[in-house]
């Protein structure tokens, strides 16, 4: 089979060809382990029945202890319609089941946490919250992934609502995390306030409004958003709720227009829409700005012609410096919690991953270094920690 066909795979050392993707995932990309060997009649004994008996008997009288004697308390279930997969659209259930099983791997890669995907038939807000509220027994913690925006929101705060255990779309809150790290981080290198920034987010879906979220929590001087139609402001024609709630704490200087009219000395340019960024628009920016091009797999402009106007660049990809990927944040954010008892996943815990993340990263940063690599041993547990005092703090430990 031929090469990935991908227009930055020359950026590759030894480009990845289809064989050893599809290699890698045949009979997919999880296992089940068995931590304590059964080899002899003495520990299946043990393990199943008789044995068993008697830990389904304490876990009867006594609920809470199915914390200790299962693995739920440290299961987490990846959840998804497959209706916003990756670039891929609104695929179905079975053809996300890779990503959502990939999703699982990064989690005990990375956190040490086990987890399993479970790919849902249905589109039905209603009957998403009511499949989770009858599994709820069997797990501790969701990560919704990959369900098309505007329904996201509404199915997140109604599965937070039913449910007595963390809850995250990864999507919105996940990316919102590393992309205020990453801003952190860039503004440590170039000794900048985000106070001071005007900040233009391209794409106003699940992502987009996260991360505006997030940035204005963390005192953004100015934000503007744009979506396919233009500028979100006040009083536009063909907002959703959502955008029009965002349109009322966002554009303050009123700008109309497209994102041509939005990037014209802005400080900060932040991709994901998927789109293509004219040349142009990024040297019409502010001298000395950043660029975060975070379209997967194509940026929205290739970061060597980013690089001739922006001071810093940022993509999503591992083959370029500088990779913003959710994997540094999730993992950690969901052990956090997990190990605090937390109940549900705050705000202050959001920030929290978002400040260790940047700590890391902290001693090296570099206009190539603002956030830590993605598979570096230290930031899931420096998360982690970070996220269970927050729990505490907040109460909901």
């Amino acid at each position: 089979m031929t090469a990935v066909n991908d227009p930055l795979a020359t950026e590759l050392n030894t480009p990845i060809t289809d064989d050893e993707i599809f290699r890698a995932h045949e009979g997919g990309k999880l296992d089940v382990s068995v931590p304590r060997a059964i080899t002899d009649s003495r520990a299946l004994s043990i393990a199943y029945t008789p044995g068993v008996a008697k830990v389904s008997s304490a876990i009867a009288e006594d609920a809470s202890l199915a914390k200790k004697y299962t693995w739920t308390d440290r299961l987490v279930v990846v959840v998804s319609d497959g209706t916003a997969v990756l670039g891929l659209g609104d695929i179905g259930p079975r053809a996300a089941l890779p990503v959502m099983e990939g999703k699982s791997a990064l989690f005990k890669t990375f956190g040490g946490l086990n987890s399993i995907p479970l790919v849902l038939d249905t589109t039905d807000v209603d009957e998403i919250v009511e499949t989770l509220v009858r599994l709820r027994p069997s797990f501790g913690a969701v990560n919704l992934e990959d369900i098309s925006a505007p329904r996201c929101f509404e199915l997140e705060k109604r599965v937070i609502e039913a449910l007595d255990c963390p809850v995250m779309h990864d999507d919105q809150h996940g990316t919102a995390i590393i992309l205020l790290a990453a801003i952190k981080g860039a503004n440590a290198v170039l000794d900048r306030p985000i106070a001071d920034q005007r900040i233009v987010i391209a794409g106003a879906g699940a992502s987009g409004v996260a991360c505006a979220n997030i940035l204005l929590a963390s005192g953004a001087g100015e934000l503007t958003v744009v979506d396919s139609r233009g500028i979100l402001h006040e009083g536009r024609d063909g907002m959703n709720s959502v955008k029009a709630e965002l349109a009322s704490r966002t554009n303050e200087s009123g700008l109309r227009g497209g994102l041509a009219e939005a990037l014209e000395g802005a400080d900060v340019f932040v991709g994901l829409s998927g789109s293509t960024v004219p040349e142009e628009l990024i040297a019409s920016m502010a001298s000395g700005s950043v660029v975060f091009a975070l379209s997967n797999p194509t940026p929205e402009i290739h970061p060597d012609v980013a690089r001739k106007h922006a001071s810093i660049v940022a993509t999503g990809r591992s083959d370029f410096p500088n990779q913003i990927n959710n994997s540094l944040a999730f993992p950690g954010v969901f052990r956090g919690a997990l190990d605090a008892g937390a109940r549900r996943i705050t705000e202050r815990m959001k920030l929290a991953a978002a400040e260790a993340i940047f700590a890391v990263a902290q001693e090296d940063l570099s206009a190539d270094y603002i956030v830590p690599s993605a598979v570096d041993p230290r930031v899931a547990p420096e998360v982690a920690a970070a996220v269970a005092r927050a729990a505490k703090e907040d109460g909901v430990a």
